[in-house]
């Protein structure tokens, strides 16, 4: 849903630094700071009212009503960047922006594929692939939409979905290059097998005479070590008994 605004309560912090910054975290806080027409004023807000705030329906794109220390007045803000813990994964600052509700701003909202698996292309074994998966949008704040979509379910191999083909909301417009790619569905890839070189061949051709030499040879050598037959023995036996 577009626009959805959200009340989010901080407080103003007097000391910065990343020592002070680290000692916030472990308090279950999140260093910030808001932007707005005058100095950007330190704020610090809890790690969980923020989450709230960033995951509901609006998601990144929530009108955020920022007060400051309970004084009742807000601010409408939005989530201008936010930084991550690569391990923990929590948020470990957030800046936000103040805006005029009666006044346009750039946006980033992500791209929806929808109706991959019904693709004929996709059906006959193509490969959907999405290049483009963030568009830059320009709108009120709070008409800036959650998400786009688009729909590939028409899409044959060999096909291509640009920029030009996003149906946009009402009041959003696209400010990227439209010939831009987002979707495509290109052919199953075949694994090429290369043909052997002679020297190659030659090889192999050793190496199957060289096993059947050896083999030979083992037979041979089980032919000469072979005990001889019993009926030789016992001829030999008789040529030795006396007259």
């Amino acid at each position: 849903m577009a626009g959805e605004r959200t009340k989010l309560s901080v407080e103003t912090r007097e000391q910065t630094g990343s020592r002070e910054a680290r000692r916030m975290r472990r308090d279950g806080l999140v260093p910030g700071v808001l932007y707005g027409r005058g100095e950007p004023v330190a704020i610090c807000v809890p790690e969980r009212e923020l989450r709230r705030a960033l995951t509901g329906v609006g998601g990144l794109h929530a009108i955020l009503d920022v007060e400051i220390g309970g004084t009742g007045k807000s601010h409408a803000s939005i989530l201008k960047e936010y930084q991550v813990d690569p391990v923990r994964g929590g948020v470990t600052h957030v800046d936000l922006q103040e805006v005029r509700l009666d006044q346009t701003i750039v946006a980033q909202v992500s791209v929806h594929l929808i109706g991959g698996d019904d693709a004929p292309g996709v059906r006959e074994g193509g490969v959907l692939s999405q290049p483009l998966r963030e568009l830059n949008v320009e709108a009120l704040p709070l008409e800036v939409p959650e998400h786009l979509e688009i729909d590939v379910s028409g899409m044959e191999i060999g096909g291509t979905l640009r920029v030009a083909d996003v149906p946009a909301p009402d009041g959003v417009t696209l400010l990227d290059d439209p010939e831009s790619v987002v979707a495509t569905v290109t052919a199953p890839t075949k694994e090429v097998v290369p043909e052997p070189t002679e020297e190659e061949l030659a090889a192999l051709e050793a190496e199957a005479a060289e096993g059947e030499g050896g083999a030979e040879g083992d037979a041979s050598e089980g032919a000469a070590g072979e005990p001889a037959e019993p009926g030789a023995d016992a001829a030999g036996d008789q040529g030795t008994v006396e007259g």
